[in-house]
C-alpha cells in the first residue's frame, strides 16, 4: 500500500533546522567518514558473525543462487557503483520481473509488489528487519556509501527530474529518513522530499538520531523493503 508522508512526521526532523548546523561542508564530511569507519570497525565482531549466519541460512534454504546480490546503484554526483545485499529472492528473480510487472504498486521506475512471490521465507525476515542491507558495510568501507544518507537508486541519474538531483550532492547511506518513515511503501517523490529534508539539516547529531531510530524501526517495522 502506498504511504504518503504526513506533516506530523516532520515534527522531530524540524528540531534540526538548516540554519542550526555547526559543522558543514568538507569538515562535516571528513568527520562523518571517520565516524562511519569507527562504528564499522568497533562493531566488526558482531556483524561478521551475523553475516556468516545469514549466509549459511541462505545457502541451506535457497540453493542454486549466490548469497550476495549485487546491483548497480547511483551514488554521489550520479556515479554508478555496485551495491551489495543479501539475496532475498529465488535464484531467477530478475528473469521473473517482467512476468510480474503488471503487479507493480509504485510508479515506474520503482518496482514493488506486496507479498512478492519471488521472495523466499528467509528473505521476508531479512527484509522486515533490514538485515538484507548488512553487506553494504563493504560499500561503506570502500567509501561508496555512508551509514546515514539517501538510499541509492537502481536507476541512473538521467531518470531524475531537475529538482530531484539535490539528493546526488551527498554520499548515499545504508539508512536514512526513508527507512524510518516509509521504506518500500513510499513513492519516489515522497522519498525525495525526505532526502532533501535530510540534506538541508545533515549534521552528526542528526545522523546519530537517525541511526537510533533505525534500530527501533527494525524491531517495530512500518513497512517492508
Amino acid at each position: 500500500m502506498e504511504r504518503t508522508i504526513k506533516p506530523s512526521d516532520y515534527v522531530w526532523i524540524n528540531k534540526y533546522p538548516p540554519h542550526g548546523r555547526v559543522l558543514i561542508g568538507d569538515t562535516y564530511q571528513r568527520i562523518k567518514r571517520i565516524f562511519d569507519l569507527v562504528i564499522v570497525i568497533i562493531t566488526m565482531p558482531l556483524w561478521l558473525i551475523i553475516i556468516l549466519l545469514i549466509a549459511l541460512g541462505i545457502t541451506i534454504s535457497s540453493p542454486g543462487g549466490p548469497v550476495i546480490f549485487t546491483q548497480c546503484r547511483t551514488g554521489k554526483g550520479g556515479r554508478r557503483f555496485w551495491m551489495y545485499k543479501f539475496r532475498t529472492m529465488v535464484a531467477d528473480a530478475e528473469e521473473q520481473k517482467e512476468k510480474y510487472a503488471h503487479l507493480n504498486e509504485l510508479q515506474w521506475p520503482d518496482f514493488k509488489i506486496s507479498d512478492d512471490p519471488r521472495v523466499t521465507p528467509l528473505g521476508r525476515l531479512l527484509r522486515k528487519t533490514s538485515l538484507d542491507e548488512l553487506p553494504q558495510i563493504i560499500n561503506v568501507l570502500r567509501g561508496e556509501m555512508s551509514l546515514v544518507g539517501p538510499r541509492p537508486t537502481s536507476f541512473g541519474p538521467e531518470t531524475y527530474k531537475l529538482w530531484q538531483t539535490e539528493r546526488l550532492d551527498v554520499v548515499p547511506g545504508i539508512t536514512g529518513l526513508w527507512q524510518i518513515y516509509g521504506r518500500g511503501s513510499t513513492e519516489f517523490d515522497d522519498r525525495l522530499r525526505l532526502d532533501i529534508a535530510y540534506i538541508e539539516r545533515c549534521n552528526m547529531w542528526f545522523d546519530i538520531h537517525i541511526l537510533l531510530r533505525t534500530i527501533t524501526s527494525i524491531f517495530f517495522p512500518r513497512g517492508v523493503l
